[in-house]
C-alpha cells in the first residue's frame, strides 16, 4: 500500500472560526482544533455554528485523538457537541484544559471525555501513526502552542494562531529555536495562522496595550469599564495591574468572564493580588473613581454585558456621567456596525469611550507579514497551506511564501472540505468532502439545507397570517365564516378591510371548488386550498409574502 498522508481542513479555511483540520495516515486520524464560529445577523434563533464532522462519524473507529492549540472559542468551543460523537481523548495545554473542564462539565453528554493535559517539549505517540508534540508561541491567551506532529512521511507543524511578541504579558515568548530546529531537520508540510498576512510590518506587543491602559486609568476621574474577550487573559492581567497601582477595585460582569477569570486564576495564569477582584455588589458601595468594571461584549453581541449596558437594559448596570469606558478588541469581519452601535449608546449617556481607532487599547493577537515571514523561512516546508482566515488571507500568506520562494513543491489554497494527500512520490487533490457548517440551534443541531431557517427568514420579512376554518365534523363542509389574524405582517388598523375580504374569497373558493374537509383532519388538500388561496389573495391585494398558517376546527 502506497504510503499516503490525508489532510483535511473542516473548518476555519476561507473563514474566521470554527476552526478543526484532521490528518489521515492509514488507520489512525488525529484533529487538530475543534472550535465554533458565532452567528452572523440574519441567523435567527442559531446559538453557535460547528464544524461538520460526518467524514469522522463515519470513521469513528480511526479517531485517535482531538490536539488543541490553545483555549480560544474558536479552538475549542466544538468540543460539547462534537466529543460525544467521537467519543476520543482530548491533548490540550494547561490553561486550555482547564477552560475545557469547566465546558464539558455543563454538557451532560460530554461530562465523561477524556482531557489529558500536555507539557511542551513532551512527545506523546498517538496511534500507530503519530509522534505529536508542542511547542510555545505567542498569541492573545496564555499557554497557546503550536503543534509538531510526526508522520512516517515526515513532521507536520501546525503554528495555531500566533504573533511574535518578545515582551508578552506572562513573560513567556514564542519558541523560535524549536521551530528552527524541526527546520533544519525537515519539514513536510507547514500549516501557519494567515489572519492578518494582509497586514505589513509586525504586530505590536501586547507591552504597548498595558501601557494605554495604565494612562487611560490614571486620568479616568469616575468608574472605568474595560470590555474585551471574555478569553482574553492577559488583558485582565493588565487591567488588574492598572487597578492595583492605582488604588481600585476590578469586578467582573458577564458569566463567561467570570468562569474564564475563575479557571484562569486557580491555574495560576492569573496574578491577582487579595482585594482587588470584589463582586460587583461591592462597587456601589465605593466611590466611582475606585471602581474598575471588566465586561464583555466589546463585539457588539446582542445578549453580551456591553451592551446591555449601552442599551440601558442591565439590570445592575447603568452609564454615569463620567464613566470611562475602553473597549480593548478590534471588531470582527462584519461586527463592525453592532459595534459602531454600542459607541454611540455609550457616547449618548455621557461616557467617554476609548476604542482601537482613538487609542492603543488593544492589538491583535496575529502575526503581520514580516512575521510570517520569518515562519516560513525558519520552517522551509516542502509543502505550504496557510491556514485560520478567509480566502483572501489565505492567497496573501501563499503569496508571501511563493515571494520567498519556499515550499517549492507544492503552495496549496484550500478551503473547508478540500483534501489534500501528500505521498512520497508527490502531492494531489483529492475529491471534496461535506464540510458546511452545522448550526446549533437550542438543543439540536442543524445543517443549511433545513426549513426551518428558511421559514424564520421569511416570518422576519413579512410575518404570519394564521386562516382559521371551521368545518362540520360529518359533512366536511364551512360552518360560518373563516377568521384571520397574524403577526408582524401589518398594523392592526391595516388588516380590518382586507381580512374580511381575505376570509370572504378562502370561503368563496372553498365552496366553488367543492373541497370539503375530510373526516378526523385527514384530507390535506383542503388546507393546501385555504393557504394558497390566501397567499394568492394577500400576495395581489398588498405585495406581501407572509407565512400563511391554516387551521382548520372540526364541529
Amino acid at each position: 500500500m502506497t504510503a499516503l498522508l490525508r489532510v483535511i481542513p473542516l473548518g476555519g479555511l476561507g473563514e474566521i472560526g470554527k476552526n478543526m483540520m484532521a490528518l489521515e495516515y492509514q488507520d489512525d486520524i488525529v484533529i487538530v482544533d475543534c472550535g465554533v464560529q458565532f452567528p452572523e445577523e440574519g441567523m435567527f434563533g442559531v446559538d453557535l455554528i460547528i464544524p461538520d464532522i460526518s467524514y469522522l462519524i463515519e470513521r469513528q473507529d480511526k479517531v485517535r485523538a482531538i490536539l488543541i492549540t490553545h483555549g480560544h472559542e474558536d479552538h475549542i468551543g466544538a468540543l460539547p457537541f462534537v466529543l460525544p460523537q467521537l467519543r476520543c481523548p482530548v491533548y490540550a495545554p494547561r490553561l486550555a484544559h482547564g477552560l475545557i473542564t469547566a465546558k464539558l462539565k455543563e454538557r451532560r453528554a460530554a461530562r465523561d471525555s477524556i482531557v489529558r493535559p500536555i507539557d511542551p517539549g513532551v512527545v506523546h505517540q498517538i496511534g500507530d501513526s503519530f509522534e505529536v508534540s508542542w511547542f510555545r508561541v505567542c498569541h492573545s491567551i496564555p499557554d497557546a502552542m503550536g503543534i509538531a506532529i510526526g508522520t512516517p512521511l515526515g513532521t507536520v507543524i501546525h503554528t495555531g494562531d500566533f504573533k511574535i511578541d518578545h515582551t508578552p504579558v506572562d513573560g513567556r515568548i514564542f519558541d523560535l529555536p524549536s521551530l528552527a530546529h524541526y527546520g533544519d531537520d525537515g519539514v513536510l508540510l507547514l500549516c501557519s495562522d494567515s489572519t492578518y498576512a494582509e497586514v505589513p510590518g509586525y504586530t505590536t506587543s501586547e507591552k504597548v496595550v498595558g501601557e494605554a491602559l495604565d494612562r487611560a486609568v490614571g486620568e479616568a476621574d469616575g468608574r472605568v469599564l474595560v470590555a474585551t474577550f471574555a478569553s482574553l487573559v492577559s488583558r485582565v492581567q493588565q487591567v488588574v495591574d492598572a487597578a492595583t497601582k492605582y488604588g481600585r477595585k476590578v469586578s467582573i460582569v458577564g458569566r463567561s468572564m467570570v468562569d474564564t477569570v475563575k479557571v484562569a486564576s486557580e491555574l495560576g495564569y492569573l496574578k491577582i493580588p487579595e482585594g482587588v477582584l470584589v463582586p460587583l455588589s461591592v462597587t456601589r458601595e465605593l466611590p466611582p473613581n475606585e471602581v474598575i468594571l471588566m465586561t464583555t461584549g466589546s463585539q457588539g453581541e446582542p445578549t453580551s454585558a456591553l451592551v446591555r449596558i449601552a442599551k440601558q437594559e442591565h439590570r445592575d448596570v447603568n452609564i454615569m456621567a463620567g464613566d470611562t469606558v475602553i473597549i480593548s478588541a478590534t471588531p470582527i469581519p462584519g461586527n463592525e456596525l453592532p459595534v459602531s452601535h454600542t459607541i454611540d449608546n455609550l457616547l449618548r449617556q455621557g461616557a467617554k469611550v476609548l476604542y482601537d481607532r482613538i487609542a492603543t487599547v488593544h492589538v491583535h493577537g496575529h502575526a503581520s507579514q514580516e512575521e510570517l515571514k520569518l515562519v516560513l523561512r525558519l520552517v522551509r516546508p516542502k509543502y505550504f497551506v496557510p491556514v485560520h482566515g478567509e480566502f483572501r488571507h489565505l492567497t496573501a500568506h501563499a503569496q508571501l511564501a511563493w515571494d520567498l520562494d519556499v515550499a517549492k513543491d507544492g503552495i496549496f489554497v484550500l478551503v473547508d472540505g478540500d483534501v489534500l494527500e501528500l505521498t512520497e512520490d508527490g502531492s494531489h487533490m483529492a475529491d471534496r468532502i461535506s464540510a458546511g457548517p452545522i448550526f446549533v440551534d437550542g438543543l439540536t443541531t442543524r445543517d443549511t439545507q433545513s426549513s426551518v431557517f428558511k421559514e424564520r427568514r421569511n416570518l422576519s420579512k413579512d410575518g404570519v397570517v394564521v386562516v382559521c376554518v371551521t368545518t362540520d365534523k360529518n359533512t366536511g363542509e364551512i360552518v360560518g365564516e373563516p377568521v384571520a389574524v397574524s403577526s408582524g405582517f401589518l398594523d392592526d388598523t391595516e388588516t380590518g378591510n382586507l381580512f374580511e375580504e381575505l376570509c370572504f374569497s378562502v370561503a368563496q373558493e372553498l365552496t366553488d371548488s367543492g373541497t370539503r374537509h375530510g373526516k378526523n383532519g385527514e384530507n390535506g388538500a383542503f388546507k393546501a386550498k385555504v393557504k394558497e388561496t390566501a397567499r394568492s389573495f394577500i400576495a395581489s391585494s398588498v405585495r406581501r409574502s407572509p407565512m400563511i398558517i391554516p387551521v382548520v376546527l372540526e364541529v
